[in-house]
């Protein structure tokens, strides 16, 4: 493995880390400006240690011990990153409200390209995709923080338990029993997330390509076939959500009918395909409204989060302010 005794400059040995790293730290901390953040201040320490390091261990292992340890600061006494699913039951159209809450309160999405590798082993690859799936993030933030970093070292990047238990200063012993309680965590509350998905296919694909046709048409009924019967609707910053078909499609037509007309852009997020989604605006064209990321299982669409920051989240996924035209 490189270490800091080469001839490259060591900016470069660094920057090779990074998307991986922020990929780290956003399982680890559920918004990727944070995971951002923390990556660079991991840098930053890195570069300051660097003279010392004198090759003592594997680079990749060290910045990983620099990460985990920003993280596990960032993360001292602060509540938890969630989904509004998370924080309560489900509301019906005629009781939603508009309650907002702050942007630290909830999980944000990511671009593919900044927190997973763009090649590499397929197996791994398909497993790195599915560590970034929001479900799976929002059980990763239920774990106490040191379990959290010892679950994705071990089960998502594969390290082993010797390699966790030095960066984590800590004993074998230690690793596996924290291992043990994270995943008895997974299996009573991660449901479905903590099950692999099956990995993107042409029917995956084809349902997603009908849900664009029937939103920009705003078919109703050709929308309600591709759900789930529990499917959830869930827009932050808003805490309220959504539970059922017909609380859904009541939703469209009632609260949310603003939404007709208007365009889906695809992106990738989270490990899979997500839309941008364009309304209609007075003034013509179209303006921002909502990041749309799905969630599918068994031939129908299960869960919709839309995400409603867009001032922030459009010019992260390199999203155009406007669209002209009709």
């Amino acid at each position: 493995m490189a270490d800091l005794i080469t001839e490259e400059p060591v900016e470069l040995q660094l920057e090779r880390y990074r998307t991986e790293l922020t990929g780290y730290c956003y399982r680890m901390l559920g918004s990727v400006f944070e995971a951002e953040d923390a990556v660079q201040e991991t840098m930053v320490r890195a570069w300051r240690g660097h003279r010392g390091f004198e090759g003592r261990a594997a680079l990749r292992s060290w910045l990983y011990r620099i990460a985990t340890n920003v993280c596990l600061d960032a993360l001292n006494g602060r509540k938890n990153r969630a989904r509004p699913m998370d924080l309560a039951g489900p509301v019906t159209v005629a009781t939603a409200s508009d309650t907002q809450l702050p942007e630290v309160t909830w999980i944000g999405p990511a671009p593919d390209g900044r927190v997973l590798p763009e090649s590499g082993d397929p197996a791994e690859v398909a497993a790195q995709r599915e560590s970034v799936k929001l479900a799976f993030v929002a059980v990763l933030q239920r774990l106490a923080p040191r379990q959290r970093a010892v679950l994705i070292l071990r089960e998502v990047l594969g390290w082993k338990a010797a390699e966790v238990a030095e960066l984590l200063g800590v004993t074998v012993a230690s690793v596996n029993s924290a291992l043990q309680r994270a995943r008895a965590v997974l299996a009573t509350e991660g449901g479905a997330a903590a099950r692999p998905a099956p990995a993107l296919d042409e029917a995956h694909r084809a349902l997603l390509d009908r849900y664009v046709q029937a939103f920009e048409a705003y078919d109703m009924a050709g929308l309600a076939a591709l759900l789930h019967e529990d499917v959830t609707l869930n827009m932050p910053p808003y805490s309220m959500w959504l539970r059922g078909v017909a609380e859904i499609r009541a939703w469209m037509l009632g609260p949310g009918c603003g939404c007709r007309g208007s365009r889906l852009i695809p992106v990738t997020a989270n490990g899979g395909p997500a839309f941008a989604q364009y309304r209609p605006s007075p003034a013509g064209g179209h303006e921002p409204w909502a990041l749309i990321v799905p969630e599918v299982s068994e031939g129908r669409i299960t869960g919709l989060t839309n995400f409603l920051d867009t001032d922030v989240l459009f010019p992260l996924f390199g999203l155009p302010p406007r669209l002209e035209g009709e």
